[in-house]
């Protein structure tokens, strides 16, 4: 296959994926709108209602197979053939996948079922703004960034990134239903609120050593190679270094303050928007970034663009 097949096979698969994906959406609120009619304390594993609920799995499951193929095609469509993370929009479909990827990994050891919805509507919208926004051609990286530290460092980031994205919404979750009296519908049949505090701090622990091991460690190791500096003020690794410092003062408040609940929430929050901020944010709001990496296609080989990293 040639590098415009492997691309419009990338095209095509995102395409796909955002369809199924909706198709889960459809089928999750399927279930959730016939459950909302009975009693919060019913559980229904057979019929109709039952049936959609699996499929809304099945088809998160089909959608993040697809989701996976689209990825491995943008990779084999750069020339020499690179990982798929050049620039926002290939970030932006890596960081949808592994939302998705470790929903279904944690959604029978958590009985995440509760949360498919929301992380489906998650993933479909940054995948709209990722095509409509963000998308760009396939270029090749920098010579000075072909390095196996982009690999680790970039893996281990959005690893926490979807980690910490599912106790986002956990954290949500706990303080909407908190506030919430219904009896009936999507928020009472939520675990309580001490299983949802619980879940959200359980995705913060994990996401949170993977996230230091990301910022702290790969990534300055990554930056002296690439740059020979090992910290180079960029907007990107302040705003990762100020996640890192809000999610560090969320699990240390937690472990000695006791803060737990609502105040946790609020705090697992504010990281959770520095963390889409400097995702995704720090693009739009900043033109000094060397977090850049895809080349400019070099239409005039005697006069090549400057790179502006």
């Amino acid at each position: 296959m040639t590098n415009a097949s492997w691309e419009a096979l990338s095209n095509q698969a995102v395409a796909a994926s955002g369809v199924v994906y909706f198709l889960a959406l459809l089928a999750h609120l399927v279930q959730w709108a016939a459950l909302r009619k009975l009693p919060a304390d019913e559980v229904v594993t057979t019929g109709r209602t039952a049936m959609a609920g699996r499929l809304g799995v099945l088809l998160t499951v089909i959608a993040v197979g697809v989701h996976a193929v689209a990825l491995a095609a943008r990779g084999m469509a750069a020339d020499p053939n690179r990982v798929p993370w050049g620039n926002m929009y290939e970030f932006t479909l890596a960081g949808t996948f592994f939302v998705g990827l470790l929903y279904l990994l944690f959604l029978r050891r958590f009985a995440l079922e509760w949360m498919g919805p929301l992380v489906v509507a998650f993933i479909l919208t940054l995948l709209m703004v990722a095509v409509i926004w963000l998308h760009e051609e396939v270029a090749p990286l920098t010579e000075a960034l072909y390095s196996y530290w982009l690999i680790i460092h970039v893996v281990s980031a959005v690893i926490a990134t979807g980690a910490f994205t599912l106790g986002g919404i956990a954290s949500v979750l706990y303080l909407l239903k908190e506030r919430s009296t219904a009896e009936r519908g999507y928020l009472a049949r939520l675990p309580d609120l001490l299983s949802l505090d619980r879940i959200s701090y359980r995705m913060h622990a994990f996401g949170f050593p993977v996230w230091t091991f990301a910022v702290l460690i790969t990534g300055p190791i990554w930056a002296h190679q690439a740059w020979s500096s090992y910290w180079n003020w960029d907007p990107k690794e302040v705003w990762a270094f100020i996640t890192w410092v809000v999610y560090a003062a969320y699990l240390h408040a937690r472990a000695t303050a006791g803060w737990k609940g609502r105040n946790a929430a609020i705090v697992a929050l504010v990281g959770l928007a520095t963390l889409w901020f400097n995702f995704i944010g720090i693009n739009f709001f900043s033109s000094t970034s060397q977090h850049s990496y895809a080349a400019p296609v070099i239409a005039d080989q005697q006069h090549p663009p400057e790179v502006s990293l």
